[in-house]
């Protein structure tokens, strides 16, 4: 069995500070959240910015520079930064920081859907901040957009800058787009694919539907010209985690995909959830990927070639 890539996904796009008093949100914060996960296991570290005085998510490119600076002068991890970003962003502001910093890796969604997080606005009594509600409200009738055209405008820039994609996949329709982008050139393997789980709008985290989207994977796409990542929200997330371990897959966990680390029990750091993570990998006898590991698995350019002075 291969060494574990285990991801921190640190604050997101997805919960708002009044969900957590512990959610990240300066670029400091995010940053000393990054590291904790690394200490406590994590390989790698993926990472969205948001407004420090609103909580907001950001798409400033200045503001993920100072994260992945303080993330670089601490440890040694290779860092995907989001395209992902927010519904109120456009997709050139999704891109923007990815385009100017050239990172590691930097996510790329395979597919336009219903991104749907609007049930969240129920959980908040006493929003910190007036746009919180609202923000979240939005999404229930909100598709979040990833056309072929720009799939293929992410794709080349990503290539330009030696870029690795993650691929990201909340529905099977996804992995027909991944094969179609494969067959016509846009994309050349081997591939990285994330399976992201248990979004309203998209396949929910079960065991059925992981080992279905993985089996249709090696059929579709090749057993060799992909490696595979999971990501499951929420309170299915340490279960599928172990699911996922146990197929030979690699992990992300974090407070942008669950705030908690146990029912009723909120997570204090992304570091929580990783050491979950590290136990169940200990107890299934698997070990942990080392950055060094991650680069040669995934083919990454290395901390030397990104577009931010990383100190020596």
């Amino acid at each position: 069995m291969s060494k574990l890539i285990i991801t921190a996904a640190i604050t997101g796009s997805v919960h708002t500070p009044s969900l957590s008093p512990y959610l990240p949100v300066t670029p400091d914060e995010i940053a000393a959240d990054a590291v904790k996960a690394v200490a406590a296991g994590a390989t790698m570290v993926h990472v969205h910015a948001r407004d420090p005085q609103t909580g907001k998510p950001s798409a400033d490119p200045k503001l993920y520079e100072e994260i992945v600076k303080k993330i670089s002068a601490e440890v040694d991890a290779p860092i995907c930064i989001t395209t992902g970003g927010s519904k109120e962003m456009s997709v050139a502001e999704r891109a923007r920081s990815v385009m100017l910093l050239k990172p590691e890796l930097a996510s790329l969604n395979t597919g336009s859907m219903n991104f749907a997080i609007h049930p969240l606005a129920q959980k908040i009594k006493q929003p910190k901040h007036d746009w919180e509600i609202p923000f979240l409200q939005a999404t229930e009738d909100w598709i979040f957009p990833n056309t072929f055209k720009t799939l293929g405008e992410f794709a080349a820039f990503m290539a330009e800058a030696r870029t690795k994609p993650e691929l990201e996949v909340y529905d099977a329709g996804m992995l027909g787009n991944i094969q179609f982008l494969l067959a016509t050139g846009v994309l050349k393997p081997p591939v990285h694919v994330q399976f992201v789980l248990g979004i309203l709008g998209g396949m929910q985290a079960t065991v059925g539907n992981l080992v279905f989207l993985h089996e249709s994977a090696v059929r579709m796409l090749g057993e060799k010209t992909f490696t595979w990542s999971l990501s499951a929200a929420g309170r299915a997330q340490l279960p599928m985690m172990a699911t996922a371990m146990a197929m030979g897959g690699n992990v992300r966990v974090g407070l942008e995909d669950n705030l908690y680390v146990a029912p009723k029990q909120l997570a204090t750091s992304s570091a929580d959830q990783v050491e979950r993570v590290v136990q169940i990998a200990k107890a299934l006898s698997i070990e942990i990927a080392t950055a060094a590991d991650a680069r040669e698995r995934l083919g990454l350019k290395g901390r030397e070639n990104v577009g931010w002075a990383v100190a020596a």
